[in-house]
Order: structure tokens, then C-alpha cells, then sequence
């Protein structure tokens, strides 16, 4: 597949809706083969291709800089976790994982109030939904756990006063995402597991004509 061909925006709604349940690359694997790409359009299709096949790795990298980072600032720490909770909220398979395990561990505990953190049911017309599947936390639509997330931890950042603290970790930390998968030459891997983009572009390609 060539990456040069998928945009951000395709780049970024499969990072939206793939699973992130996967484990990360091995080490040998994610620290070998780094080359300087030949030009522009080269380093452009690296920098996508890495940055969806190395997700995992790199979301760990970014939460332990974040991490040694706030080693003195507690509230900062609690307030990088609601932060991050919000922002994963966004991602589909995320926000359905998060919602199931929450409503599985309240469920013993209380199988009545269980019920309730039940998604509405999408009526069914014809065999096909009648709207477009609206996603569910814990009985709750989306936005209200991502707007009360946010909320606190804007609350928690003001108080912490580490707000410089995580704008300079967090600038480092994307620095060395960019970095690594700007000169990280992907292996055969890394382009065969493109299923999901080849189906959106083959899609794309056909819904045009």
C-alpha cells in the first residue's frame, strides 16, 4: 500500500477506531534499522506508516515521560490520568472496552444498578439501524464523560500549578514520537498490517466512481 496516498484525516479515524488492546512491539524491533529518508513524500509515508503500526509503543513512551515528569507533582499525575481518560474516550473501541469492564465490575456489586449503565437500544428498521450509533459510556452518552474528565482536569492542573510541567514533557514526548518514526525504516510488518486503510482507500476509490 502507499502510504503517500492516506491522508491525515484517514490516518487519524483509523487511529480513532482500531483497537488499542493490542501489545506493543518488542524492543529490538522498535529500536533497529533507523535511515534518513530520501525525500519528502518518502519520509511522509514513513512517518504514517510508523505512526499507525508503532501506536501502542509510542503511547507508552509519551505516558512514561509524562510520568517522570510529574515523580513531585501528585495532583498532576492524578490530573495527566483524567486527561488521558478523556482523550481515549474518544476512540470508539476504547470508550466500548472502558464501559463493559466498569459495568461488569458494578454489576457485582449491584446487578440492579448495572442494568442501568446499559446503552439505550438503536431501534432496528428493515434490518438496519434507523440512526447512526451514538456511543455509550456506562449508560451515558460519550460527551458527558469526556466534558467531566476535562473539566476536572483543568480543575487539578490550576491547582497542581504543573501545567509548564506537562507542556514541556508533553513537547518532548511528541518530539520523540515524531523523531522515531520519521527515521525508523518499516519492515515488512509494518506494511502488510494495513488492512484497515486499504479497505478505506479501495472504499474510497470505489465510492467515487
Amino acid at each position: 500500500m502507499d502510504w503517500g496516498n492516506v491522508t491525515a484525516e484517514d490516518l487519524i479515524d483509523a487511529l480513532r477506531e482500531v483497537d488499542w488492546s493490542s501489545p506493543p512491539r518488542p524492543l529490538p524491533e522498535f529500536f533497529s534499522r533507523f535511515t534518513v529518508p530520501r525525500s519528502y513524500a518518502k519520509w511522509n509515508s514513513r512517518l504514517k506508516c510508523n505512526l499507525y503500526y508503532y501506536r501502542t509503543n509510542y503511547f507508552i513512551m509519551i505516558v512514561v515521560i509524562l510520568g517522570l515528569g510529574f515523580l513531585r507533582r501528585p495532583v498532576a499525575i492524578l490530573a495527566a490520568i483524567l486527561t488521558a481518560l478523556s482523550i481515549g474516550f474518544l476512540n470508539d473501541s476504547f470508550a466500548g472496552t472502558f464501559s463493559e469492564k466498569v459495568t461488569r465490575t458494578v454489576r457485582q456489586f449491584s446487578p440492579h444498578l448495572a442494568a442501568k449503565m446499559r446503552p439505550p437500544l438503536t431501534p432496528v428498521i428493515r434490518g438496519r439501524p434507523s440512526a447512526k450509533r451514538t456511543i455509550h459510556i456506562c449508560g451515558r452518552p460519550r460527551w458527558v464523560f469526556v466534558f467531566v474528565f476535562s473539566f476536572v482536569s483543568f480543575v487539578l492542573w490550576y491547582v497542581s500549578c504543573g501545567l509548564m510541567t506537562v507542556l514541556w514533557a508533553l513537547a518532548i514526548a511528541l518530539l520523540a514520537t515524531i523523531l522515531h518514526a520519521s527515521f525508523r525504516t518499516p519492515n515488512l510488518k509494518a506494511r502488510l498490517n494495513t488492512f484497515r486503510e486499504e479497505f478505506r482507500a479501495v472504499w474510497r476509490n470505489y465510492s467515487e466512481l
